[in-house]
């Protein structure tokens, strides 16, 4: 699925689901052994298989929900 990957008011990386209408912090992050994995505020765990650091906010990619 799309989302939009880009940074709130307080500086936090969030994270935007459209399809869903859902913006939810990154709580933690770690490297999974398809790419970046992030760990939302709301319990969800996103992999990105394409992103790759530093990257320039807003950005929107491809993300899979793994949990």
């Amino acid at each position: 699925m799309k989302v939009m990957l880009r940074r709130n008011n307080a500086g936090h990386l969030t994270v935007y689901v459209a399809k869903k209408d859902l913006e939810e912090e990154v709580v933690s992050e770690k490297e999974g052994p398809e790419g970046k994995i992030f760990v939302l505020a709301n319990g969800w765990e996103m992999i990105f298989p394409d992103l790759s650091e530093p990257f320039q906010l807003p950005l929107t990619v491809e993300g899979k929900r793994i949990a």
